[in-house]
């Protein structure tokens, strides 16, 4: 299986999420912090989905 390198796109929305999932955990941000976790995880699925689809 061949791997591709990010689209700069999908590379920032991955670090968005993951930001705002450390962020949650951290400081009360009302839809954010209840589901902290979950952004974080969020955000590695699509940096890994967008390694494996190409022109993702």
């Amino acid at each position: 299986m061949k791997m591709n390198p990010p689209t700069k796109l999908f590379f920032w929305i991955s670090v968005v999420l993951a930001v705002l999932g450390l962020l949650g955990s951290f400081v009360t941000i009302p839809f954010v912090s209840a589901f902290a976790f979950w952004f974080v995880v969020v955000g590695y699925i699509v940096l890994v989905a967008s390694l494996f689809v190409k022109g993702m």
